[in-house]
């Protein structure tokens, strides 16, 4: 099988605001992690995700992939005209990730398989 899509995140100015809207439309379960800054988002079926601050920085959405190994997905993801946003970082008490654009610019994440 290919490599799934494990998480989303939807990331803005005001993440109260948007935990409040995406819980209250689709019902989803939202769980405070960062002291109102970052919510877990439980949809009940599919990947979960997360609604939160943008920290000052333009508000976007983004999905994660799972692969086996972060740094050579982004060797490929490089030989095949896409750039590395953000090299490979430990979330603390969570994953290994990585962002990087494809050929058009849009910002995609990876997550290290367990």
């Amino acid at each position: 099988m290919g490599n799934p899509v494990t998480h989303f995140e939807v990331l803005g100015e005001d993440a109260a605001a948007l935990q409040n809207f995406y819980g209250q439309v689709f019902g989803w379960e939202m769980q405070d992690m960062m002291d109102g800054a970052y919510y877990m988002a439980n949809p009940g079926s599919g990947p979960n995700g997360g609604v939160g601050s943008s920290m000052g920085r333009p508000g976007h959405v983004t999905f994660y992939v799972e692969v086996d190994d972060l740094a050579a997905a982004l060797a490929r993801i490089e030989e095949l005209g896409g750039r590395t946003i953000q090299p490979p970082m430990d979330v603390p008490n969570g994953p290994s990730i990585a962002l990087f654009a494809d050929p058009e610019g849009h910002a995609i994440g990876l997550v290290k398989g367990q």
